[in-house]
């Protein structure tokens, strides 16, 4: 008898546990939760046109005169989004403001310049294997400033789409890593800084967005920009190349400030208003299998099975991490100061 009731006991609890992890399902679907993962990879993936917009234009212009000609052309939409959102800026906590120029100064900006110096100074295979360190640093932040908990179930995922990376970026599988015995101090701590800034771009995009809609964001971060750009391009000395890229290339400058630039970023921030960071970041780097299509198609490079190989893990991953997501919706980031733990 006893044997019965706790047979039957067990089996209403599995039931039970069945149906809160269904309704969870469902309203993870309802509130959007699978779909922001998705956002945030097609808004990742549009970062893949930059090349082909972006190298031609190299021709004529430096790469950071290149950046801030984006946010020039984009200041069509950063002046009216945050004049609109001024009220929400106003409200912000310095921790938020903190946050919001790190993002705009560092990832925007600094991450940019130190990739793109890493490159020219070392070897590009070593600067993109050390880039694909990203999302453990946003994985390592997101951990003590957002507080997020991560199921037994994202780890897979985090290999899986990791190794569908390396696959689209690297034929070999051995190659890139025998160039690590090569590898330079300086292009690889200016690879890993930009990898830190852009890793924590991605926690602190979360952060901000508790208070603030992602029209928003998306604008403040392009206008924050601007005055780290202009030092920059003026350091430089490379200002006269604006005119110039502008009168060869007018198209693709517009181009790409708005696909890879404005049209990305309101579909990555509007996914991770409703995503955790940790799954963000994987996400994110589905940005490499857009690239190699669209050389393919545009450029004529060939793709080897690896990549094909890699496409589909990389893309069976995002597709696990929705899953998740919506299982286990994120949870608002916390309202006290930078890594404050949660009050009452």
């Amino acid at each position: 008898m006893l044997l019965r009731v706790a047979l039957q006991t067990h089996l209403q609890s599995g039931i039970i546990a069945g149906a809160d992890d269904l309704e969870g399902v469902g309203l993870g679907w309802r509130n959007g939760s699978f779909v922001g993962v998705l956002l945030v990879a097609f808004g990742a993936a549009l970062w893949g046109t930059d090349a082909v917009l972006r190298v031609p234009l190299l021709e004529v212009m430096s790469p950071a005169a290149i950046v801030l000609s984006e946010h020039l052309v984009l200041l069509l939409y950063s002046v009216p989004a945050v004049v609109l959102g001024w009220g929400v800026l106003a409200d912000l906590r310095a921790s938020q403001w903190v946050a919001l120029l790190i993002i705009a100064w560092g990832g925007s900006a600094l991450a940019t310049l130190l990739f793109t110096t890493a490159f020219v100074l070392g070897n590009p295979t070593v600067v993109i294997l050390l880039q694909k360190t990203q999302p453990l640093f946003a994985i390592a932040l997101a951990h003590v400033l957002l507080r997020e908990r991560l199921r037994w179930a994202y780890w897979p995922c985090f290999a899986v789409a990791i190794l569908g990376a390396y696959l689209i970026s690297f034929d070999g599988l051995v190659e890139p890593f025998e160039a690590l015995g090569s590898v330079q101090a300086l292009p690889a701590f200016l690879t890993l800084g930009a990898a830190i800034l852009w890793g924590s771009s991605t926690a602190l995009g979360r952060f901000v967005l508790k208070d603030m809609p992602f029209h928003t964001l998306t604008g403040a971060r392009l206008l924050l920009a601007l005055p780290v750009l202009w030092v920059i391009v003026l350091v430089q000395g490379s200002l006269g190349e604006l005119g110039a890229g502008f009168a060869a290339e007018p198209a693709r400058v517009v181009l790409l400030a708005l696909v890879p630039g404005l049209v990305a970023l309101l579909l990555y921030y509007r996914g991770l208003s409703g995503t955790k960071a940790s799954y963000a970041t994987l996400a994110e780097i589905s940005f490499p299998a857009s690239a190699v299509i669209l050389n393919w198609v545009f450029l004529g490079a060939g793709v080897s099975a690896n990549q094909i190989l890699g496409f589909a893990l990389l893309w069976g991953a995002i597709l696990a991490l929705g899953y998740l997501n919506a299982r286990d919706p994120a949870p608002a980031p916390p309202v006290g100061e930078l890594g404050a733990g949660r009050t009452g």
